[in-house]
């Protein structure tokens, strides 16, 4: 099983399969509007602006189980992201990411590369890096911005599937 067997529901509300990124390198965020980190949105438009002609995409997973920050609609989610930081990367409806209600890619996610701290997604803006197999690479926590990716991106997407 890799991240290509799950689907997720787009923020516009469509179902949308993950196989239709195979191939591509991604790097999946749960995502917050109203945290400390939320300013990251800049800088993964910059890497997705950056690679997305040579294969690679940032998929954005709203939720609101860290201190509800979170809390608005998808309408409103959108609307703050393409306003405040210009996002254009695909985003997806409000997600939980841990608990007895995670989003089984999220578990999926978490089961592949372990936080050493506690089990699951410890905060917003948490980030797994996918190779063009569908297969997990890495795991980068809230606090490691998006700009010093580009390596761990780049050698990603020189590896054949």
């Amino acid at each position: 099983m890799n991240v290509y067997d799950f689907n997720a529901t787009t923020i516009t509300g469509e179902e949308k399969s993950l196989a239709d990124y195979q191939g591509r390198v991604l790097l999946i965020v749960n995502t917050a509007s109203k945290c400390g980190f939320t300013p990251q949105y800049e800088e993964l438009q910059q890497l997705y602006e950056q690679y997305q002609d040579q294969g690679f995409e940032v998929l954005g997973f709203p939720s609101n189980q860290f201190m509800k920050q979170e809390p608005g609609t998808e309408e409103e989610i959108q609307s703050f992201c393409k306003v405040n930081y210009g996002v254009t990367f695909p985003m997806f409806k409000k997600t939980d990411v841990r608990g007895e209600h995670a989003h089984p890619l999220f578990r999926h996610l978490t089961k592949k590369a372990p936080s050493l701290i506690r089990e699951g997604v410890k905060w917003n803006f948490t980030k797994f890096l996918v190779g063009r197999d569908g297969e997990v690479i890495k795991r980068f926590a809230p606090t490691t911005k998006p700009s010093s990716l580009g390596k761990d991106i780049e050698e990603a997407l020189s590896k054949d599937i």
